[in-house]
């Protein structure tokens, strides 16, 4: 079992002060132990996830091993020999037609909000996010919690022609590739659920295919693990992963904190921003680019023109 410890900072004022350390296992013990002769299994408390980012992790690990058997992964690399090559991510955000630029995700449910469009349709929001003025798409690929899909993926590059993020729990480089072969200019890598050693190989992964990687932090400790890394893009998510509560102060204070470090790399605000406002604190503190997904995505009536709806939306985040 692989085990990585995260520590979480608060802030109070202009200080960093260590509140909580978060433990993501990364595949579960033994969830019962059998009582010989006794017919019958005793249940073992640590078989449990602790939050919900390591109940996702461990699924996925099975999730993948599943997938590795349907399609190996000499397979995948024969897909993505063939494939067109990727598409510019971190350029599309430099020259965003919005500022800072819009990576605009393409998200039907997550677990804490549950289905978020009843009416939902990948191909249609992604065209008509295109059509608004998003740099790059993120599109969900997770099928238990968020109800994504690689086909939704696959689906989404052959609608639009902007770079396209796989938004995905990455735990092996199985993932890349299948990420590559569906059509992913970018994606995902959570400093909190991989090891420097995963962090440095994934990279050289991506490099060697001509993606880009996004990598995740929420706290001052992944953010130092991560700039110790050859990056040049950092996501801030403003959502715990533990917690899936969310706070814009993160974006302000990490990148406060490490602003002489951070200044080569690309900053991209996650999680939380529902208005302009919100938009342009986290710009004010560095974000050059912000990934917004349930604040697009959600509805309270169903949407009778997808393409103008969208224009209005992200007009009214995007004020000129």
């Amino acid at each position: 079992m692989q085990t990585i410890y995260i520590k979480a900072f608060g802030i109070i004022g202009k200080l960093f002060a260590l509140i909580s350390c978060m433990e993501i296992r990364r595949r579960p013990p033994a969830a019962t132990v059998a009582v010989a002769g006794l017919g019958y299994q005793v249940k073992v408390p640590e078989g449990e996830p602790s939050n919900i980012l390591e109940k996702i992790v461990w699924h996925k690990e099975t999730e993948v091993d599943r997938m590795r058997e349907a399609q190996p992964l000499l397979e995948l690399k024969k897909q993505v020999a063939i494939a067109s090559p990727p598409l510019d991510f971190i350029g599309s955000l430099r020259q965003g037609k919005t500022q800072p630029a819009l990576i605009a995700e393409v998200k039907k449910a997550s677990p804490s909000k549950g289905v978020l469009r009843e009416d939902f349709d990948p191909v249609a929001i992604a065209t008509a996010y295109e059509a608004a003025g998003a740099s790059c798409l993120s599109v969900l690929t997770d099928e238990k919690f968020f109800q994504g899909s690689f086909d939704y993926l696959q689906q989404t590059r052959q609608a639009v022609q902007i770079p396209l993020l796989c938004k995905e729990f990455i735990l092996s480089p199985y993932q890349i590739y299948l990420a590559r072969a569906k059509g992913a200019d970018a994606v995902l890598l959570i400093a909190a659920v991989l090891t420097d050693q995963d962090l440095t190989y994934f990279l050289k992964i991506v490099k060697s295919l001509g993606m880009a990687a996004l990598v995740e932090v929420h706290d001052l400790t992944e953010l130092d693990r991560v700039l110790a890394l050859p990056i040049d893009l950092v996501g801030i998510n403003n959502r715990d992963l533990e917690t899936f509560t969310v706070d814009l102060q993160v974006t302000c204070d990490l990148a406060a904190a490490r602003k002489e470090k951070l200044e080569t790399a690309l900053i991209v605000s996650e999680s939380g921003l529902h208005t302009s406002a919100d938009i342009k604190r986290v710009a004010q503190a560095g974000a050059k680019a912000v990934l917004i997904g349930e604040s697009l995505i959600k509805q309270e009536a169903p949407v009778t023109n997808e393409s103008e709806h969208m224009c209005q939306r992200i007009s009214s985040l995007f004020p000129s």
